[in-house]
């Protein structure tokens, strides 16, 4: 992704030196407590991580001037989120955009939504409009994902901020209301549409990104594909119990994440956002 000299979102808080934490060590520092904790909420033996060997860790000076890279690419990935929907806001939706903070931290913080820690993962808090990321999961990432490259960290970052859009269009309180009036099964095929519908937002970002400022590079949009499919739930269903519970998934599948950030990416119309929530379950 062509990064280097663009401009950098002043709305990035680092608070990774400023809150007390913890971290759990088992080869991966405290990337790996997220795919430790999500190995044993599905059904996992943590025995299988635990006993993995440790890689060793960075030089300090090393993984400073890292850190330090990593937090400048986050930020310019921000900033691009702003120009998009600052330019697709008034255009396609008759409204203004209010740009969300992003917050860096490590191993625990507090959130508007309450306490959280690094197994979270990303996350975006509507009650304070942030979103919230320790950057070692990008590490993880990489490591346990097999979803390298600068372009898959671009759309797990535009993904969080499609749900800033959704929370300013009124999709997340409308969403909250139906989840309230249905069972869990139900609940769970809601939260499936609303994934999706990030997913969307992250490719209609990386279609008008392209259009205006050409950013991508060859390989990017493999990279950002590679990212998508990790993270589905029959993915991480079969990494971790060796089978899927299809009403249980919240997220969507790796066909169903790659469906959606790539119809976004080829349309960047955001009117086409409405089709999750008219389909059926099935036609995701």
């Amino acid at each position: 992704m062509k990064w280097i000299g663009q401009r950098e979102s002043t709305n990035v808080e680092d608070q990774r030196n400023g809150f007390p934490g913890s971290t759990l060590t088992m080869g991966g520092g405290v990337g790996t407590l997220i795919l430790f904790l999500l190995w044993v909420l599905l059904g996992g033996d943590p025995r299988a991580l635990m006993n993995q060997n440790p890689a060793p860790p960075p030089a300090p000076a090393q993984q400073g001037a890292q850190d330090d890279e990593l937090k400048r690419f986050v930020s310019v990935v921000l900033a691009d989120t702003e120009d998009v929907w600052h330019e697709l806001f008034p255009r396609q939706l008759g409204q203004n955009y209010r740009e969300p903070k992003l917050i860096l931290f490590s191993g625990h913080v507090a959130s508007g939504c309450g306490f959280a820690s690094s197994a979270s993962g990303p996350f975006y808090c509507p009650a304070d409009e942030r979103v919230y990321l320790d950057m070692q999961f990008f590490d993880e990432l990489r490591r346990r994902f097999q979803a390298p490259g600068d372009f898959a960290i671009a759309y797990v970052i535009a993904h969080e901020i499609g749900h800033h859009v959704q929370e300013q269009l009124g999709i997340s309180q409308r969403v909250d209301r139906m989840r309230r009036e249905v069972n869990e099964t139900e609940s769970n095929h809601i939260s499936v549409r609303v994934e999706l519908q990030a997913d969307f937002l992250a490719g209609v970002w990386a279609h008008h990104a392209e259009r205006t400022k050409h950013i991508l590079e060859p390989g990017d949009l493999e990279e950002a594909l590679r990212a998508a499919s990790a993270v589905g739930d029959d993915r991480l269903q079969r990494q971790s119990r060796g089978y899927v519970i299809l009403d249980s998934f919240t997220h969507g599948t790796s066909e169903q994440r790659l469906r959606w950030f790539r119809r976004g990416f080829e349309t960047g119309n955001l009117t086409l956002m409405k089709e999750l929530f008219d389909r059926d379950q099935s036609e995701l």
